[in-house]
């Protein structure tokens, strides 16, 4: 078995991460082109994941800063600017995280999601088998019915209240990792003067589930895993699995397919056990 380079690994990931000596990104056009590069990033750094972020590039391989004059926190301003324009797809996917996809990657997403082009009945369905709770619903159902609404009138709506915030929250979570609804604005409510406005996906991407209709899943979980391995240079099977959630026999099969096609190569690491799997110019 072939042993991986670090210093091929480290000079990889500084490209594709938008690391130093890289020139940050200073401005939302550049965002843009970073995230149709890589297909898919982080709007943060996420602890435990390794993913490029819209954060890192901008402000370097550091720690979110507390601090609201930070110059990295520039990126807050490109994302709310963007959430009406329709450039690329912003919700919390991955691990429930905020996450930014290239609206052309975002259909394989959406390929892989429980969603068969219905918006008046697939949640019914997601619900009927448990995958919604009560409170999920009733958020979904008040979008459904009333339209956009910001999170203070879109409680109200979905009688949720005089609910716990950790429930309301969980239920905007869960509806956005499915591809059920994703902010596509802000308000100025609620005491900070700041709210999300949320819609229904196919209302604001009408294009998406048609588009995502002709991919087969194989070849969107194919599709994700080349652009991941293309961002990453090399990881574990364990990697995959934390980030995107799928079974580990869904993994292996693809993983053993970018094998076959010598996209990828079984590689040890030289400072961590076990099995990795490689770009195979990082040997």
């Amino acid at each position: 078995m072939q042993t991986l380079s670090l210093k091929k690994l480290q000079t990889h990931r500084t490209r594709t991460f938008n690391l130093p000596p890289s020139k940050r990104l200073a401005s939302p056009t550049q965002a843009l082109t970073f995230v149709n590069r890589r297909g898919f990033v982080y709007f943060w750094p996420i602890k435990g994941i390794d993913l490029p972020s819209l954060w890192t590039a901008v402000a370097g391989d550091r720690p979110v800063a507390d601090k609201h004059d930070d110059p990295g926190h520039i990126t807050w301003g490109w994302k709310d600017g963007a959430l009406d324009k329709r450039i690329w797809y912003y919700a919390k996917i991955l691990r429930k995280k905020a996450t930014m996809i290239s609206l052309e990657i975002a259909p394989y997403f959406y390929a892989l999601s429980e969603n068969y082009g219905s918006p008046e009945e697939d949640y019914l369905l997601a619900y009927e088998e448990g995958r919604l709770t009560q409170a999920a619903k009733q958020v979904y159902e008040a979008i459904l019915k009333e339209g956009m609404l910001n999170t203070i009138d879109l409680r109200r709506a979905a009688k949720l209240a005089n609910a716990k915030e950790s429930e309301f929250n969980k239920a905007l979570e869960v509806l956005q990792s499915d591809f059920k609804i994703l902010p596509v604005g802000v308000a100025e409510a609620g005491a900070w003067k700041y709210s999300f406005i949320y819609e229904i996906v196919p209302r604001h991407y009408p294009d998406l589930p048609e588009r995502a209709r002709r991919i087969g899943e194989r070849a969107a979980r194919t599709k994700l895993l080349e652009l991941y391995f293309e961002s990453l240079g090399a990881a574990q099977e364990r990697d995959v699995s934390k980030l995107f959630g799928w079974k580990k026999e869904l993994i292996t099969r693809t993983i053993a397919g970018l094998l076959e096609k010598r996209m990828l190569v079984e590689s040890e690491h030289p400072k961590h056990k076990g099995i990795w799997f490689a770009l195979p110019k990082l040997m």
